[in-house]
């Protein structure tokens, strides 16, 4: 058995000098025990202080390189044997990397993935507070890293705020500019970094001025910005009440809208789809023409929701236009459904694509952005109160209940909303355009109007 030392938990050089060797020697994997202390470090194959290629040396795939330089942060005790197996295998297969079913690359993936997470929360989340010392103002940070990116997120910080002398302190290690020169020190607690100062202050009345609870996915925040870092974040202390307060007010435009006028629920809606034309909840407006909302009578009995707006629906602000929009009233004329007495609107607002050349081809939206766009719906449903809610496809049917719901499965029968409402799910009319075979496409589309027929009984 060799026992192999490095420098640090994050020396990378180290590994890489350490790992070359053992390679080239054939020392297999399980043969090592890798131990943290005192070592150094060179390149696989690159240049020495000569400028002349180490004489040990043998080419790496640049994707390796980089993969390890980020799986070596992870707090895995066993990172530093599975790159060495990972490095002995793709010498023998240069595309092994490409292989995402094998388990020992979807692992090392994995590590670099947590890895870069961790470097990008480090980087949003870091929040400097002022201090005073004998050469004037200073900013010190206190932040927790999960693995140990320290050091490799220095540069970043030292990039950003080139001219603020600054700490930022980590239980493990610490590290300090002093606007020329960066340097290194142990480990610090919590008590050691400031509570606040007055740019504090002055950053929670901005903050508390410009956010906008409405445009909040509240879902999302969370996930990205875990509560573990909110103590270091001032704004955050805000958020909980700004989000309650935005949460009440927003229920109550809907209610004083309904009452308003002698409960005039016209009003409510031209309020609600007035506050959707803004709608920035997740990243699709960006691109998108304009946000769609729902259409049609808001008294209506009976509301179909499908996925998402396609490109005549962006383009003209209206849904369901478009090719699986006509079929889809051709279908409800068949099952003796009223068109004009219905109202339809979608899962997600904004249209979703994918550019190619010159056309727009729809993309599926993810379950962050049904999530994002689901207030709408809540708030449509809250206003026109139907007898009867159809999802029409998988999108809407998750939007609707909030989980994955099969449609083979669940088709066919009435079905229970989270608010006590009736909803039946069935499919979307683009999935019956898409059917090459016309015989299929016939018999889909014979048991979609079918579907449409039971819905429509019933209604008052």
């Amino acid at each position: 058995m060799r026992v192999v030392t490095i420098e640090a938990e994050d020396d990378f050089d180290g590994w890489r000098d350490a790992v070359r060797g053992l390679v080239l020697d054939q020392v297999p994997p399980d043969q090592v025990v890798w131990q943290v202390g005192d070592g150094a470090g060179e390149l696989f194959a690159g240049q020495g202080s000569s400028g002349a290629a180490p004489a040990r040396a043998f080419s790496v795939p640049r994707p390796f390189i980089d993969l390890a330089r980020n799986a070596i942060l992870h707090r895995d005790r066993e990172r530093f044997a599975l790159l060495h197996t990972l490095l002995v295998r793709l010498r023998d297969h240069l595309k092994l990397l490409e292989d995402q079913a094998d388990p020992l690359v979807r692992r090392v993936e994995s590590f670099a993935k947590a890895v870069r997470r961790d470097i990008h929360k480090m980087r949003a989340f870091v929040r400097f507070r002022e201090v005073q010392d004998d050469d004037g103002a200073r900013y010190v940070a206190w932040f927790e890293p999960e693995f140990h990116i320290v050091r490799a997120n220095a540069a970043f910080f030292v990039d950003r705020f080139a001219s603020m002398r600054w700490s930022i302190l980590t239980p493990e290690l610490s590290i300090h500019w002093n606007g020329k020169r960066l340097s290194e020190g142990p480990g610090a607690s919590k008590a050691d970094a400031p509570d606040g100062d007055p740019v504090e202050a002055v950053w929670k009345t901005y903050y508390a001025s410009i956010f906008n609870p409405a445009r909040v996915k509240v879902g999302a925040m969370l996930k990205e910005m875990p509560r573990k870092y909110w103590k270091n974040m001032p704004e955050t202390a805000l958020v909980p009440q700004l989000i309650a307060n935005a949460q009440r007010r927003e229920s109550e435009m809907v209610t004083t809208a309904k009452t308003k006028i002698g409960g005039n629920i016209e009003a409510a809606w031209h309020a609600l789809r007035e506050e959707a034309m803004g709608c920035t909840r997740c990243h699709l407006y960006k691109h998108a023409t304009q946000t769609v909302f729902g259409e049609g009578p808001v008294d209506a009995r009976l509301v179909f929701v499908g996925e998402q707006p396609g490109d005549q629906e962006d383009l003209a602000g209206k849904p369901f236009i478009g090719p699986a929009g006509q079929m889809f009233d051709r279908a409800l004329a068949e099952a003796g459904v009223d068109r004009a007495r219905v109202y339809v609107t979608n899962a997600v607002k904004h249209f979703k694509y994918e550019q190619r050349g010159k056309r727009r081809i729809h993309s599926k939206p993810d379950a962050g952005e049904i999530s994002a766009c689901r207030w709408w719906i809540e708030q449509e449903l809250a206003i026109v109160k139907p007898q009867v809610t159809v999802a029409l496809g998988a999108t809407a049917a998750r939007s609707l209940f909030g989980k994955v719901m099969t449609i083979s499965r669940e088709r066919g029968r009435a079905h229970q909303l989270p608010d006590g409402g009736e909803a039946w799910i069935t499919v979307h009319p683009s999935f019956l355009l898409r059917l090459p075979d016309p015989d299929a496409r016939h018999a889909e589309y014979a048991k979609f109007v079918a579907d449409l027929k039971a819905i429509g009984k019933r209604i008052d």
